[in-house]
């Protein structure tokens, strides 16, 4: 075991271990004689480890809480600041820690983080996850390892009567002399348009405050622009008459400047870490459509 903060909390609970009894009959008919058969229950998939095997699992059990970091951050984790009572987090970020401290047999503490201490905080063992959602960079993988649960990516998009835009099958076919694609300087965007459309015309345009240059979409001034994958659908839903590409699923799989998300733990948490990988790859079908709902619903 590491002496470390990682196990500053030990565990005294074990799990649980249920039996099954299953009780047989047997009654003489003429010559006939009727045989119960047992049917045992499959243990979980992602049972979490037992006592001594994870120290911080060991320590969370102990305490009888899950401390999680959080920040929103939409899709994935939204704050409920109506006062209207019911839960004060949701998405599917929520979703997930609600199952750990499930699994745990422990009460969900929400520990309020800023973009400065969301990491930090793990090292300091201020809580044992920081379940704000964070994009996986190399950075990042220095001091802390992630579970990956979605992705952020972006989309490009314009008016669907633009016969340039018409033509285009893919984002591919946007990389050409004759296509000009708006970005706004300084934007996430920027180098990445740069990269990914060298043949094209690039228009840089101050940031309006929009989440993408719509305005000059709209002007005809730009025949394509990118935006992210999430706030695409409210815009689509706002403004009518727009196109977009990749154009299956509207956009919400595409690959394009695609960057993994999850929440984070701190290092050299071996057991811990692939628990919980193993219960987030088991909840990806309730935590994609979770996401969907958020994104569905926003405005």
């Amino acid at each position: 075991m590491q002496q470390t903060n990682k196990g500053s909390r030990t565990a005294t609970g074990g799990a649980a271990i249920r039996g099954v009894a299953i009780r047989g009959a047997a009654k003489a008919l003429s010559a006939c004689v009727l045989t119960a058969c047992a049917l045992a229950a499959p243990a979980s998939a992602q049972q979490a480890p037992a006592a001594g095997q994870s120290p911080r699992i060991d320590a969370i059990r102990k305490a009888g809480e899950l401390r999680v970091g959080v920040l929103q951050n939409a899709p994935w984790l939204i704050q409920d600041v109506s006062g209207r009572g019911g839960e004060a987090w949701s998405g599917p970020a929520w979703l997930l820690a609600k199952e750990y401290a499930r699994q745990l047999g422990v009460t969900l503490t929400a520990v309020p983080v800023s973009h400065e201490t969301k990491v930090p905080v793990l090292a300091a063992n201020q809580v044992d996850m920081t379940i704000s959602p964070l994009a996986e960079t190399p950075e990042r993988l220095k001091v802390v390892d992630f579970v990956l649960y979605s992705s952020t990516s972006v989309c490009m998009f314009g008016l669907a009567a633009n016969p340039k835009l018409a033509a285009a099958k893919s984002v591919d076919d946007l990389n050409r002399p004759e296509i000009t694609i708006a970005y706004f300087t300084g934007g996430a965007e920027e180098a990445w348009v740069k990269q990914r459309f060298p043949q094209a015309r690039l228009r840089a345009v101050a940031n309006s405050g929009a989440t993408a240059p719509i305005e000059e979409i709209m002007a005809k001034r730009a025949d394509a622009a990118p935006i992210n994958r999430v706030p695409w659908v409210g815009l689509n839903r706002k403004v009518r008459g727009l196109a977009v590409l990749p154009a299956e699923s509207n956009c919400q799989q595409s690959t394009e400047k695609a960057s993994p998300v999850g929440l984070a733990i701190d290092k050299n948490q071996p057991e811990f870490l692939a628990w919980l990988r193993q219960v987030a790859a088991e909840m990806k079908p309730r935590l994609d459509a979770d996401e969907m709902r958020v994104i569905e619903q926003s405005p």
